[in-house]
């Protein structure tokens, strides 16, 4: 029994002597350090690992295991905020750390022979550091594919914004289309008009007469226009609005006509009496609508005065529009049309229709060969 009680184990030291301070000093410093672990979590666990040390060498004995929670905390704070490469690194470096210093407190203990305090201190440093670690890397990859997961929400969020803007942008510049087409075709007519009544105001007050009251019924028609485009890109538009058809297009030249303006209508029926516009879907009847209605536009403004033939040949197996007249051909790059033309082009595009103008021996043509649509199932066969 006396040799037991005299084994070199000094236990707890007393308070107030040096191996007290010693440890008391460097539990102290731990927790210090894991105060900086925001700024520098790996030299807080290098530190916090390496300090132990200390207490290995002035102060051997039980007092060494006080220092693992400090050691652990800083292994976790460190993993949890930069789980990448270097932490591990340092984390490795922190394992030999905490496994040097056990082995070292065994060996001066003298309690186990060389080989289990070997094995024991690799065990205790696979607790100190390893189970903080493994913890810390869980949490940091929960974090992680939350944070992947929100950001992949925010990139889809903006994917729709973006889409929805698009969106947006495409009506903007459908509905200057439709406006661009609607007043160059009124106002046109209505520049005519009021050129003749300027002739007409001496020399025949009664058919001057007649053109004024001509130029308030196209005033009207181009407002009755207007707040029909605008409905239709409402979401509580009335769509109870008669919509522009090829059959419409007859009323489009007879309203050209009172101007002064010299406009004829071909119209070449297909088999069986099939008249112009049968077999078309909606968008096509408003497509050629539109197309006349641009074509003729550009005469007014580019070839004032010159003679117009609108022909429509449904003999085929597209319908044929064209629209030709005998003025000047411009000498502008552009030619005729401008920004008009362009939006022909896109509502041909849009029904795979094939749009063709340029200049005539004479004159400016325009023509479009439009499909017709695909026959609904149900059919023979």
């Amino acid at each position: 029994m006396g040799r037991l009680r005299g084994r070199r184990h000094p236990g707890i030291p007393s308070v107030g002597g040096p191996a007290w301070w010693v440890a008391a000093g460097v539990l102290l410093a731990q927790a210090c350090a894991l105060l900086w672990s925001g700024r520098a979590p790996r030299v807080v666990l290098l530190v916090g690992a390496a300090l132990p040390a200390l207490i290995v060498v002035l102060a051997p004995g039980g007092l060494f295991s006080l220092t693992v929670l400090a050691t652990a905390v800083a292994v976790f704070l460190a993993v949890l905020a930069r789980p990448d490469r270097r932490t591990g690194v340092v984390a490795a470096v922190g394992f030999g750390l905490v496994v040097a210093g056990h082995l070292a407190s065994e060996l001066r203990l003298g309690d186990l022979g060389a080989g289990l305090a070997a094995v024991a201190a690799l065990l205790q440093a696979g607790l100190i550091v390893g189970g903080p670690a493994a913890v810390g890397v869980m949490i940091a990859a929960r974090r992680d594919a939350r944070a992947a997961r929100l950001g992949e929400l925010a990139a889809l969020d903006r994917e729709r914004e973006t889409a929805v803007r698009a969106a947006a942008a495409h009506e903007r510049t459908a509905m200057s289309r439709e406006l661009h087409d609607i007043a160059a075709h009124h106002m046109s007519g209505i520049a005519l008009m009021a050129a003749a009544i300027d002739r007409q105001i001496d020399t025949d007050p009664e058919a001057a007469k007649q053109s004024a009251a001509q130029i308030r019924q196209q005033s009207r028609s181009v407002l009755t226009e207007l707040r029909r485009v605008v409905g239709l890109l409402r979401e509580d538009g009335d769509d109870t609005r008669a919509a522009r058809t090829v059959p419409a297009v007859r009323e489009l030249v007879d309203a050209r006509r009172p101007s002064g303006a010299e406009v004829e209508l071909v119209v070449h029926a297909g088999p069986d009496g099939r008249t112009p516009g049968d077999g078309l879907g909606a968008l096509a009847h408003l497509v050629v609508y539109r197309m006349v209605q641009e074509s003729m536009a550009n005469v007014a403004a580019h070839a004032a005065g010159a003679r117009c033939v609108v022909s429509m040949d449904d003999r085929g197996e597209r319908l044929v529009v064209t629209v030709v007249d005998d003025g000047e051909t411009p000498t502008t790059p552009g030619g005729r049309g401008g920004f008009g033309l362009l939006g022909m082009r896109e509502r041909a595009d849009m029904i795979g229709a094939d749009l063709t103008c340029g200049p005539t021996d004479g004159g400016w043509l325009v023509r479009l060969a439009v499909p017709r649509a695909e026959p609904t199932d149900g059919g023979d066969g």
